[in-house]
């Protein structure tokens, strides 16, 4: 599987898609996040490697019609509402997904470029709402139209991750995350869906399990954790 520094996690509300995101009828903000980002974008780089996938939590509802929304991680932030327009998702991507250091092979760059290349956080007042993700969240491959072993152990790792969260007295929060900041709470929650592609097919089921800043009393606090040959016989124990 390849190393990435972000993963951008678009909410869909679906189970399946097409075998290339970027080819859903809906694909067009994946079509131009991969365009700016992808290998010969302007906003490339090797070493921050952007991960874009799919996710079967539902979007945010918009007053404005339909819209995207979507998870960052590792920055543990959410987006309710990613811009459509070219311009403004380019704004979006400099102002939250670009890296907020570039690597030292960068140094021979002229500092116009580094700085093309580099997080502009002023940008993000004239960008999409952004707030904190405090859910733990279980994401896990069921991308069956890819590849039938995530297809098959997908839903069942869905399944069995829900009820044993709820064994744990961990509320599992199925409707969209709310537009606007909400108080936060002190126990923990999750969310638990299927995603499209992130390799490694022969190590289904592929599961990642994002944990929260906020749970600052978990050694992983902050932190994602990958799986691999995951069965539904091994996540209670995971759970636990």
């Amino acid at each position: 599987m390849p190393t990435y520094a972000e993963q951008i996690l678009i909410s869909t509300g679906r189970d399946d898609w097409s075998s290339k995101i970027e080819d859903e009828p809906e694909g067009a903000v994946v079509r131009e996040i991969k365009k700016l980002m992808g290998r010969g974008g302007k906003m490339s780089d090797p070493y921050h490697n952007v991960m874009i996938t799919n996710s079967s939590f539902a979007p945010t509802p918009s007053d404005s019609g339909p819209a995207s929304s979507a998870f960052l991680f590792p920055s543990f932030q959410y987006v309710p509402e990613v811009p459509t327009s070219p311009a403004e998702l380019e704004s979006f991507l400099r102002a939250s997904v670009l890296p907020q250091k570039l690597h030292t092979a960068h140094s021979v760059l002229s500092p116009d470029l580094q700085q093309n290349l580099l997080r502009q956080p002023d940008l993000q007042s004239h960008s999409s709402t952004v707030h904190p993700v405090e859910d733990i969240l279980v994401l896990i491959c069921g991308h069956g139209s890819r590849d039938s072993r995530c297809g098959t152990l997908g839903p069942l790792l869905r399944d069995e991750f829900s009820d044993q969260l709820a064994t744990q007295s961990i509320p599992i929060f199925d409707s969209a995350p709310p537009a606007s900041l909400t108080d936060s709470t002190t126990s923990p929650s999750a969310r638990v869906g299927l995603i499209s592609h992130i390799g490694g097919h022969k190590f289904a089921g592929n599961v990642i399990i994002y944990i929260p800043p906020s749970m600052k009393g978990h050694a992983l606090a902050g932190k994602g954790i990958w799986y691999g040959r995951v069965g539904p016989e091994n996540v209670e124990g995971i759970v636990r």
